[in-house]
């Protein structure tokens, strides 16, 4: 399509910025798919607001295999003007690599434009974004952001609060290079390290948060925890956010996730 930019991995997606009205009609219908909101005003984004966005020069791009629509992302330029963009919403049907492939696009489109930063939102309970985000890309969260969307009326969010944290992306920064190549930098764990939230027959522990390096665990999976035990998944929620999130508030970093089931956080010297 005139204007638009292709990219194809190689795992064979293809990747294409989207311009037209019937691609977003697309975006929309996938992320219906993913997210399963009973109620059209639950959508993630509209089929307008994609227009809008793309119209004035933001990123809405579209993941293909064998011309199906496999995965979209939207993100828009942010505060520091002319340094960040801010991911919104980035969707994939079931597979392996649909995500990293949007990211690393992304990631080339901002450099491309002079920007150094990219920013989400994501879940802090869920242990699979946390891994990705922080290991394989690199990035790291930078704030604790409690009940960040209020109600959120999808089948995957319902029947609990919408804690975010804020991942920051410093796109070439030594350990964020190294990700994307596909060698991440491992993160170290000192062994005076304590466990502050650990996982005890599924259910959270609060322990030693007196340590310089402290590990916090998440549950196994949040999303199935929701309807199976949904009393765990709320002390789940409010566990992490008092311990992370409280800890966040004291000037604690996040300095990586171990062994794909906690995050490292490190307090202030």
């Amino acid at each position: 399509m005139s204007g638009a930019k292709l990219d194809v991995t190689a795992t064979g997606i293809r990747l294409r910025e989207l311009h037209h009205l019937e691609e977003f009609e697309d975006v929309y219908r996938l992320f219906g798919e993913i997210w399963r909101s009973s109620d059209p005003a639950g959508a993630p984004v509209g089929v307008e607001m994609m227009r809008a966005l793309s119209h004035a020069g933001n990123y809405v791009t579209g993941a293909y295999r064998d011309d199906r629509l496999i995965g979209a992302s939207v993100a828009f330029l942010a505060a520091p003007a002319g340094r960040a963009l801010h991911s919104h919403i980035t969707g994939t049907a079931t597979g392996h690599g649909i995500g990293l492939a949007l990211k690393l696009h992304q990631r080339d489109w901002a450099l491309e434009r002079g920007l150094n930063h990219i920013t989400w939102t994501y879940d802090p309970l869920v242990r699979r974004n946390a891994h990705f985000n922080l290991a394989k890309l690199g990035a790291r969260p930078t704030e604790y952001l409690p009940s960040f969307y209020g109600v959120m009326g999808d089948v995957i969010n319902a029947g609990d609060e919408t804690d975010r944290v804020l991942a920051t992306w410093p796109l070439t920064a030594p350990r964020v290079i190294a990700a994307v190549a596909g060698t991440p930098q491992p993160t170290s764990i000192p062994a005076e390290t304590a466990v502050a939230l650990h996982d005890h027959d599924g259910h959270p522990v609060p322990g030693n948060t007196d340590a310089p390096v402290l590990l916090v665990a998440l549950p196994a999976d949040i999303e199935t925890l929701r309807h199976t035990d949904p009393g765990a998944a709320r002390a789940w929620r409010q566990a992490v956010r008092e311990v992370l999130g409280g800890l966040m508030a004291q000037g604690a970093q996040v300095v990586g996730f171990h062994q794909k089931t906690s995050y490292i956080v490190q307090r202030p010297s």
